[in-house]
């Protein structure tokens, strides 16, 4: 095993270069699907992010109660909506045939309501029968979904409650305890995962990275959203779903600080937004 902490040296090498005559599609198209009646907020967050670390095109797809206020945060969103107010059979049927062919990544959970697990398990598998990479939260952290998994691309992207229900097993507050048990769930089911905290650890069960925040104000609502955005955005660019994710984490992070800094202990997940194009312009290459 490789532990390693992340830095901006090694996020350098994660992140592509745009090619100077790159066209509109070429720098990823993102799905995101989450929302309910509660949550609205939730994909909203994650695709404003995707949009913000230099994603193409980003479809939110959320229940029908949720496009008018969806579409009214941003003209820069384009909304799909589900048909249902939570997330059915029939609602994944009808989202699969609106979707464009050429989709390069989706996240799926945050704030979202499920109806019917299979749906989801329906959803998953299609996507992934498609080769779309899958950035999972939230409520789509279920264990029935590990099985379609395995070596597919896909990042889970859980907090400690979220990966006691995923995988069955808590994570101590141990640090060496949290890498070894986030390291053998990787390994087992062939996926990378991300567990949250004030230590993220995220690994594919060989390697793994470590990123030590120091940022309490990021304990407000909706930065994990903001994450799986992010996640789904580096992915629609980077096939490698660890260097994706530790990507991610490390430029969370970064607007994080920026965003501490700035504002103290008062921050809101928009705030966040709004700094990740700062956090990641250092890392802009065009060849």
């Amino acid at each position: 095993m490789v532990t390693k902490a992340l830095t901006l040296s090694i996020v350098k090498k994660f992140i592509p270069a745009r090619k100077a005559k790159s066209r509109k599609g070429d720098n990823g198209i993102v799905l995101v699907i989450g929302g309910s009646y509660i949550y609205h907020g939730a994909p909203i967050l994650s695709s404003i992010a995707a949009l913000r670390c230099g994603t193409d095109l980003v479809y939110t797809s959320v229940p029908n109660i949720n496009v008018s206020p969806t579409r009214s945060v941003s003209p820069n969103l384009i909304v799909i909506p589900l048909v249902d107010q939570k997330l059915t059979r029939g609602a994944v049927n009808k989202l699969l045939g609106a979707l464009p062919r050429n989709l390069d990544s989706a996240t799926i959970g945050m704030g979202l309501a499920i109806q019917e697990r299979n749906s989801l398990l329906h959803l998953v598998k299609s996507l992934l029968d498609r080769d779309v990479r899958l950035s999972l939260d939230a409520s789509a952290l279920i264990p029935e979904v590990l099985p379609l998994l395995a070596n597919k691309n896909v990042v889970v992207t859980p907090h400690a409650g979220e990966f006691k229900r995923l995988f069955g097993e808590a994570p101590s507050n141990s640090k060496n305890e949290r890498i070894k048990l986030v390291e053998k769930k990787a390994k087992e089911h062939g996926i990378v995962v991300l567990l949250k905290g004030a230590t993220d650890v995220i690994s594919n069960g060989t390697t793994t990275f470590l990123y030590t925040k120091k940022i309490p104000a990021m304990t407000v609502g909706g930065t994990g959203d903001v994450l799986s955005g992010l996640v789904a955005g580096l992915l629609s660019k980077n096939r490698n779903p660890l260097e994706s994710a530790a990507a991610a984490t490390f430029i969370n992070g970064l607007a994080g600080k920026a965003v501490q800094k700035k504002l103290g202990l008062h921050m809101t997940s928009m705030d966040l937004l709004d700094e990740i194009p700062t956090a990641m312009k250092p890392f802009d290459k065009i060849v």
